[in-house]
Formats: structure tokens, sequence, C-alpha cells
């Protein structure tokens, strides 16, 4: 397995506004049933916490981390309450994301599966945007978020997300399915992938108790024209992914026709 990418923690100061300024409309972080916590307002564990999220690697992803005001999003501000859970948390989401060995698409594919299916509005959110930019198509998102395994992928993406959806929707895998994630994977892609379904689980766990929802846009000034971010086709495209993906039962309805 290749090395987690290294992390400076800072103790000191919050590294606020870590997305580029041109990356993402201007969003606002959601607290839901966590109160927002402020940079200032952190003790030392909370503040050591808050610039390991904020830093490299997560820094100037394709979704919003901390928002203008310095708050962290999604599931991050609810870690900070739990500041030695949330680094233990934080590093095993690192560890999935950055130093795993599941190819970049099958890593998004089986997120955006999880997400879909706990209908996880921030993950929904997050990892759409991530898939645009790792190859997953608009109308793969659609397949994955109507509860379908995309037509036409691969045996290796097939395998990872037939597993997904055993570990999802029941109580064991079948012979079966483990077998074809360890053709496809071997014995260190299949932990892998179960830790990380169950680790995306826990996320939208947290953030269905919080109800921490996907960011909210700010309001443009007065007379501003309001145009799409770059990553975001037109609501009306049937398969653009959104931040409201359906409640599903499973994601192996089938292939998608």
């Amino acid at each position: 397995m290749s090395n987690q990418p290294e992390v400076e923690l800072q103790t000191e100061t919050p590294q606020t506004g870590a997305r580029p300024a041109d990356s993402l409309p201007a969003e606002k972080a959601h607290g839901g049933r966590f109160p927002l916590l402020a940079p200032d307002a952190l003790d030392d564990d909370q503040l050591a916490l808050y610039n390991t999220i904020a830093g490299p690697p997560r820094a100037g992803g394709p979704f919003l981390v901390v928002d203008d005001d310095g708050h962290l999003a999604g599931p991050f501000n609810a870690l900070l309450y739990a500041p030695q859970i949330g680094h233990a948390v934080q590093a095993l989401g690192a560890a999935l994301r950055f130093g795993g060995e599941l190819s970049n698409r099958t890593r998004e594919l089986v997120i955006c599966a999880v997400a879909a299916e706990r209908a996880s509005t921030y993950e929904w959110y997050a990892h759409s945007r991530v898939a645009l930019t790792v190859g997953i198509t608009p109308d793969e998102l659609e397949s994955l978020r109507g509860g379908f395994v995309p037509a036409g992928l691969p045996d290796d993406e097939r395998s990872a997300l037939t597993f997904t959806a055993a570990l999802l929707n029941g109580r064991t895998v079948s012979a079966k399915d483990h077998a074809a994630a360890l053709t496809q994977h071997g014995h260190s892609g299949v932990t892998e992938l179960s830790v990380l379904v169950g680790y995306y689980r826990a996320l939208s766990g947290l953030l269905a108790a919080g109800a921490v929802e996907a960011p909210v846009a700010s309001a443009p000034p007065a007379n501003t024209p309001v145009t799409p971010a770059p990553d975001s086709p037109p609501a009306d495209t049937e398969s653009t992914p959104t931040s409201q993906p359906h409640l599903l039962t499973t994601t192996t309805k089938g292939e998608h026709p």
C-alpha cells in the first residue's frame, strides 16, 4: 500500500480559506445540530485537528472543506467536538482517499454508491464532484444515484460495486461476490473495500445524527449575474449529480440499460 501523504500539523493559528477563491461558488458550511465552531473558539486539541483537516492533502479540492468564515463543512465540524476521536477518523479518511491501492475511479464509485444508498447529501455533494475529476461521467453518477451499477464497467469496478452492495444491504457477503472481488482486488483490496464502505457509512451516520446538509450557496450581491460553477452542469440536465440523492434500498438493481 502506498504511503499516506504527510500532513503538516499546526497548533498556533488556524488555516482559514483553504479552498482556491475561483474553484467554487461562494458556499457556507452547514452545521445542522452541531453548532459551527469558529477557529478562535477552539482549544489546543481542537485547533490541532482543525489545521490537519484544513491543510493538505484535503485543501484545494473540488468541494468545500472550510468556508470563508473559517468554519469546517460536513462531518469535519462535528469531529471538532470530539477531537481525539476526530484525529483517528480523519487519519483513516486520509489513508483511504490518498494512500490506498484502489484506483481513483473504483474508490469514488464506491463512495458515491454509499452516499446514494444512505441519502447523505453532504457526501454525495462532495464525492460526486470528486468523481467527475477522476473520469467518472455524469451518466455513471446518475446510474449510481438511481441504484444501478453503471453499464459497461470493467470487471474490477463492477465487482467492487457488487461487493459494496452486499456490505450495504445484507449481513453477509456471498461466496460468489467475495470471490469476484478477491479475483480482481486481492486480499488487500477486499480489506480496503470493506473499510472504505464502513468508513463512509460511519460518516453518513454522523451527518444523519446531526442533520448536517451539503453547504449552502451564498446569495450573490445585487445585480450580479448568476452563472453555474465550472463543475456543476445546468440543473435541468437529467444526468447531473445533485446534492439530494434518492433514498435507495440497494445499489444493485442490476446493470443500467
